[in-house]
């Protein structure tokens, strides 16, 4: 079976679906061909050693690379975005019909929904189906960060959206709440498949060493590793450190990354005089799992907000892999995992009392719980969630649809 990958976002930027998912495809006894754009996410700018050009191709591992131009940016203009995403559909279908060869089954990652209006196409005058494997939801999505606020734009958006997913020959979902949003547009229940994302065990597993640090003041560690940005409810958990403070809980709050809301919760903290919440620099994901593993807890959390009950945050799994409790501040399916494998405990998302509780329940278990409870996680990741799992239910359906 010989199978397109079309996405956007493709090594080496940062992406779910990117060249570990061909080369796991690979090893399955699968012919494997990508079809991307000029590597530019998250930036905005052309990464060094690439110049946009009308078609380039890279081999990489032994699997084929197109590459397709587009316009480069990912900053807050919605005219930006929006030639972004379009200039990619349009280069890439016309790449593809010229470049590709034999394919069986056109893959989609979404978003950006143009990524698939291209698959469509491209199956279209290929006689092929093509799968779509939606990461965020459209328009709801759009309308909930602002990119879009315009109501008659979003409902074109919307109509497109169900004009694709009623051509698919298959849906993947990310969660149980996906699936159900979904097929509240008319789409059949039967054409709905969830196979939940998985984290990148290589990087996890064989990282590589930091001069990062936790604190060793001889409080426990729990750390919120990823972007710090005002979906992830920064002000929430300053509140929850100075909670802890307060009551003489020794734990240390440890944010480890960037992001636009971190500065404000700096100056927050600064000025609450806590001592027990720490800023880390950003550190390569080759980096990360280095860190992780010197943690007692880990964080994941949101705000709360109604498309976040449905969404199950990548660094979920990153951290179920890692073999830490967790605390998990997001309700809905997100929640629904941890509950599932006893892998931590969950709070409500933004109740800095609801979270501070939640810590202090992990912080009061022995070392000999928590290490158990991480155990839960790690146990059930590789058995329902990891990339050999996910990789052979994408290739069952592939096999299905041609």
């Amino acid at each position: 079976m010989k199978i397109l990958l079309l996405t956007q976002w493709f090594d080496p930027e940062p992406t779910f679906k990117g060249l570990l998912f061909a080369q796991a495809l690979r090893e399955e006894g699968h012919e494997v061909e990508v079809l991307t754009g000029f590597p530019n996410y998250p930036g905005g700018k052309v990464y060094e050693g690439y110049k946009i050009s009308a078609y380039q191709k890279d081999i990489v591992d032994g699997i084929t690379i197109h590459r397709a131009p587009l316009y480069p940016s990912h900053d807050g203009s919605a005219v930006k975005r929006i030639l972004n995403y379009t200039s990619f559909a349009i280069s890439t279908f016309f790449i593809g019909l010229i470049k590709t060869r034999n394919i069986d089954v056109i893959y989609s990652y979404h978003p950006p929904l143009t990524t698939s209006l291209s698959a469509l196409l491209l199956g279209f005058f290929k006689r092929v189906p093509f799968v779509v494997d939606i990461q965020d939801l459209w328009p709801e999505t759009l309308s909930a960060t602002g990119m879009l606020r315009n109501q008659r734009a979003l409902s074109i958006v919307g109509k497109v959206c169900d004009f694709v997913y009623k051509r698919a020959a298959k849906i993947i979902v990310l969660s149980p709440g996906f699936k159900s949003r979904i097929e509240s547009r008319g789409i059949s229940k039967d054409k709905i498949e969830i196979i939940y994302n998985w984290c990148n065990e290589s990087a996890l597993n064989n990282f590589e060493s930091s001069e990062i640090r936790l604190p060793s003041n001889g409080n426990l560690n729990i750390v919120f590793a990823g972007n710090l940005g005002l979906a992830q409810g920064l002000p929430a958990i300053v509140d929850t450190a100075e909670i802890l403070q307060k009551n003489s809980i020794e734990v240390n709050i440890v944010l480890l990354g960037d992001g636009v809301a971190k500065e404000d919760a700096i100056r927050d903290a600064d000025e609450k005089l806590l001592k027990n919440i720490f800023f880390l620099p950003r550190v390569s994901m080759q980096q990360v799992g280095g860190i992780l593993a010197q943690a007692d807890m880990l964080l994941v959390h949101l705000t709360n907000n109604e498309l976040f009950n449905i969404t199950i945050p990548s660094r979920t799994q990153a951290s179920l892999a890692m073999g830490k409790p967790i605390v998990m501040g997001v309700s809905g399916d997100a929640a629904d995992l941890i509950n599932r494998s006893n892998a931590g405990v969950t709070c409500e998302p933004n109740n800095s009392i609801s979270l501070a509780d939640a810590i202090i329940k992990l912080a009061e278990l022995t070392e000999c719980q928590r290490i158990e409870m991480g155990e839960n996680g790690r146990n059930y990741y590789y058995e329902e969630l990891s990339l050999e799992i996910g990789v052979k239910k994408f290739t069952r359906i592939f096999k299905d649809v041609i």
